[in-house]
């Protein structure tokens, strides 16, 4: 007789403690700074949010919390949480929460148990755990990319009708920021050139091109432009640079997106050639037509 009064008294101790439980954690959100976070409802008794975006920082998980202990009886179990809830002094009002976090990349994906936090009336809570770094095409723009020189043979100045090798001197570059306190490095190499000739032409190619030996001057390539009439020319270069970034030291990974940085324009005169024929011995005549 005693071993059963003994059994139903557990019992509804039980399930007074799991009843007292469900009902805390459907409190509202907004005691712990619901202008922060995103509530998107229950999962068997546990508060789900999400954080704010921070730019760098990839958005895969969705957050929840329950309380770390509960009990709303006159009992000992009542006092063993309020000194759980008692570690949470740093402002009045306090309590205890466990966290839990699910990957929203992978379809079912099991909640993975964080680990306790204070959670505090009025002010938003922290971000639990670890959080995946994603450097973005808006913070790849922001970084001061060095821009590509611009190159002509055989100089500023060149003939109507010839092919005049235009070309860029690029570099490869390399930053290091900050995102929620890790160390980010970044590489970014070009990977297209967008030309503008000044003449209303236009070309994008996938390589720099470069000078060529002088006896070779005139001859075409990859980046090289024939002008069909005089005139100052306005050459325009827009480099298109990716990147890849690395965390702490951890392999290098793709960045989504790219820079385009332009460069200065570089002037160039077209002139015109004219060829005359003369019938005059120079070593003869020295004064003659066209020896002058």
């Amino acid at each position: 007789m005693t071993s059963r009064r003994l059994a139903i008294g557990f019992f509804l101790v039980l399930h007074a403690l799991w009843s007292a439980s469900i009902a805390y954690a459907a409190d509202p959100i907004s005691d712990f700074g619901k202008e922060a976070v995103e509530v998107n409802g229950t999962r068997s008794g546990q508060v789900e949010i999400k954080f704010p975006n921070i730019e760098g920082v990839a958005d895969v998980y969705v957050y929840s919390y329950t309380p770390a202990c509960v009990s709303d009886t006159d009992t000992p179990e009542q006092n063993s949480c309020a000194a759980v809830n008692s570690r949470c002094r740093a402002e009045p009002g306090g309590k205890m929460v466990v966290w839990e976090r699910q990957d929203t990349r992978k379809q079912g994906a099991p909640w993975e148990r964080l680990e306790q936090a204070c959670l505090y009336p009025g002010k938003p809570p922290e971000r639990p755990g670890d959080v995946v770094i994603a450097v973005t095409e808006k913070q790849l723009r922001e970084l001061p990319i060095k821009a590509s020189t611009v190159g002509s043979q055989p100089g500023r100045h060149t003939l109507k009708g010839a092919e005049t090798n235009i070309y860029a001197e690029p570099s490869d570059q390399s930053f290091s920021i900050t995102i929620v306190g890790k160390k980010v490095d970044i590489r970014v190499k070009p990977s297209e050139y967008h030309w503008s000739y000044g003449d209303g032409t236009s070309l994008v190619t996938a390589v720099a091109g470069g000078p060529v030996p002088e006896a070779r001057w005139g001859e075409k390539t990859v980046t090289s432009h024939v002008y069909r009439a005089t005139g100052d020319m306005n050459v325009g270069l827009t480099t298109v640079f990716t990147g890849e970034f690395s965390v702490d030291g951890g392999p290098f990974q793709p960045i989504a997106g790219n820079a385009p940085v332009p460069s200065a324009p570089k002037m160039l005169s077209v002139w015109r050639s004219e060829v005359k024929l003369y019938a005059d011995d120079c070593t003869a005549n020295p004064a003659g037509e066209g020896c002058r």
